[in-house]
């Protein structure tokens, strides 16, 4: 499998990271997981293209998770590409019947797939799944995905950090997290370093690299500080992610 990071950044831009969303290939198979703002700009840089993905995995609804939803909708079908499948937690479906409304000349422009998943395993472009709820402001789901008997990725959407995620992810080659803010934000809903690695250390859990991720302009130019503090509770392998940075897992 070959992960690319589409977007690290969060709600609040800094110029520098594009909002919410992953690329999973794998064998030709294309999965785009989140699709914040900018996101769109990042996929048409790949090789893939907007034009060659058309699956959608969203982990929830907030805007730096969607806001770019409508706008690949649009471009997929001025591309020639009507194809389309968007899965995401209860309430997906509703969510893009909703964006399409507000856009009278978007009906019936696109052959739709829409899938609302129930927390459980799923099959999806290819690739197998596993869902866990995670501990956010609305109901969000991380994603275990794997092709056959490979190598796990596990995506831990926007969460706090609690021993129930990281050992969904137990096994994982690679466990993409939230690290939104450093240490001195007083903060719910997502994980701070001290949090996070203190986690990592308790959980029943082996997992490969960790990519932190969700990043707020609060952590800009603290990376160091913030990898020593995941480093007192966590000697393993943790680095923080990077728009359009490419990985591959065999």
């Amino acid at each position: 499998m070959r992960l690319t990071f589409l977007g690290t950044g969060s709600a609040m831009p800094t110029g520098s990271r594009m909002q919410s969303g992953h690329l999973l290939e794998s064998d030709g198979n294309r999965l785009l997981i989140d699709c914040g703002s900018g996101v769109l700009h990042s996929l048409a840089r790949t090789d893939a293209g907007y034009e060659s993905v058309d699956t959608v995995l969203l982990t929830h609804h907030h805007l730096d998770h969607v806001s770019d939803l409508d706008v690949l909708m649009k471009a997929r079908w001025l591309a020639g590409e009507t194809d389309l499948t968007i899965a995401g937690p209860p309430g997906t479906s509703d969510l893009v019947r909703d964006l399409l409304e507000t856009h009278d000349y978007m009906q019936d422009r696109l052959d739709l797939t829409l899938k609302d998943l129930d927390g459980g395993s799923f099959e999806l472009a290819g690739f197998s799944g596993d869902t866990c709820e995670t501990r956010h402001s609305m109901q969000c789901f991380a994603y275990r995905l794997s092709v056959d008997d490979g190598p796990a990725i596990t995506f831990g959407a926007d969460s706090e950090a609690f021993t129930d995620l990281i050992e969904f992810a137990d096994g994982s080659a690679v466990l993409v997290h939230d690290c939104s803010f450093p240490d001195d934000v007083d903060v719910s809903n997502h994980p701070t370093p001290k949090t996070l690695g203190q986690t990592l250390h308790d959980a029943d859990a082996e997992v490969g690299r960790v990519y932190l991720t969700h990043l707020y302009p609060h952590t800009e130019g603290r990376h160091e500080e913030m990898l020593e503090s995941i480093a007192e509770g966590y000697d393993g392998d943790v680095q923080f992610a990077e728009d359009s940075l490419t990985i591959t897992v065999s």
